[in-house]
């Protein structure tokens, strides 16, 4: 496990000093599915998080681990890493490595996300099924962004989303469903709701509020 880290640090600071600092290249556990695609892809498992059959054991270990990473703590000048918990059938729940690839710019005063939601885990061990994609924001406080609430940006069932500080966020969109989405905070290793997302404003990402 700890060769394994090492190796994605070495791999993660190699790319952000080969090229300019706001252009991450590919490396041996992410890339880009060709020369001129946005699509990414991630391979799993990150040895550094440990499996388990319920997710939320997975969830939970993911930014104290990311935290660890370059400039994952550098707020408005840091890095983003995005990546993937998924299972091969087997009630097995995996993190995959996180990838820093996404657009040529530091994430600057507008805080928005940087780098590209994974499109697919490459598991030898058999097939991935993707379950949630995660993301980290260099920055604190850090509440789940429009964007990223958005019905056309939603690929998975769940959204999870960390800050610097590991106050975690999780959005389980229902994109093609009828019924609200639906936004919460882990506190305590529980989740507590926190909004809604109307029908009528998936589009939009427009949070109601729930009041306890």
């Amino acid at each position: 496990m700890r060769h394994s880290r090492c190796l994605l640090l070495a791999s993660l600071w190699f790319a952000a000093c080969a090229g300019t600092p706001w252009m991450p290249r590919e490396a041996e556990h992410y890339g880009f599915a060709n020369a001129t695609s946005r699509r990414v892809w991630v391979r799993g498992p990150w040895e550094a998080i440990s499996p388990s059959d319920d997710i939320d054991v997975v969830i939970d270990q993911l930014c104290p681990a990311i935290m660890r990473l370059p400039g994952a703590t550098d707020r408005d000048h840091g890095q983003e890493y995005c990546g993937a918990l998924y299972s091969l059938g087997d009630g097995v729940y995996h993190a995959s490595f996180p990838s820093p690839l996404g657009t040529k710019r530091p994430v600057g005063p507008s805080r928005r996300k940087t780098c590209y939601a994974p499109m697919s885990v490459q598991d030898a061990r058999g097939r991935a099924s993707v379950i949630a994609d995660y993301h980290s924001h260099p920055w604190s406080p850090s509440p789940m962004s429009e964007e990223d609430r958005r019905a056309n940006t939603q690929r998975y069932f769940i959204r999870i989303q960390f800050d610097a500080r590991c106050i975690i966020h999780k959005l389980v969109p229902h994109a093609h469903e009828a019924r609200p989405g639906e936004l919460y905070v882990r506190e305590a290793r529980q989740w507590r709701l926190v909004g809604r997302i109307l029908p009528e404003d998936k589009a939009t990402g427009r949070i109601t509020t729930v009041t306890e």
